[in-house]
């Protein structure tokens, strides 16, 4: 559960932006590739595919990085505030930024984005409480070394006092 080995806060938000912008250019070139080729007329294909890469992928990369930045804005101020980071600050900021990013929309579906905001973020954070604990039982198991047994316990397979004998007979 100690993933928080990042960037302190006010670094963390760039560099959070930045990464959500990545994800978003590259996601939404895949995405937009497809439905460039699909509307595109035929023998202009490859043509319309890139005019719609070219066009549309830096409007998802702003738009994944103005919810990364918010994202990890919120989540500062509840590390600021609670003094602690946990995922219930993860949790409540994810919430938060599903709501005021849809502020504009009116309070019903501001409400409904930042409960499916704070559900996502939950089972994003169930999931990786859960793989935490799974990885740990793994480390564990495998570092766990058998018993070894003590010697005086084996069976006599130790040889026999005859031939002691007969080696010193030799």
């Amino acid at each position: 559960m100690e993933e928080y080995n990042r960037e302190p806060c006010p670094y963390r938000i760039v560099e959070d932006a930045g990464s959500a912008f990545t994800m978003g250019l590259i996601g939404g070139s895949i995405f937009h590739s497809f439905t460039g080729m699909k509307q595109a007329p035929r023998g202009h294909k490859i043509s319309g595919l890139l005019e719609n890469v070219r066009v549309r992928s830096p409007l998802t990369g702003v738009q994944f990085a103005a919810w990364g930045g918010m994202f990890s804005t919120i989540d500062c101020c509840m590390v600021a505030i609670r003094k602690k980071e946990d995922p219930l600050n993860s949790i409540t900021s994810g919430a938060l930024t599903g709501a005021l990013l849809s502020v504009r929309s009116g309070p019903r579906i501001m409400a409904a984005s930042g409960i499916l905001g704070g559900v996502i973020l939950a089972m994003i954070e169930g999931a990786g409480l859960v793989m935490s604990r799974w990885m740990t039982d793994v480390q564990y198991a495998q570092s766990q070394q058998p018993e070894l047994e003590d010697p005086r316990n084996l069976a006599s397979t130790s040889p026999s006092t005859s031939s002691k004998s007969e080696f010193l007979s030799i």
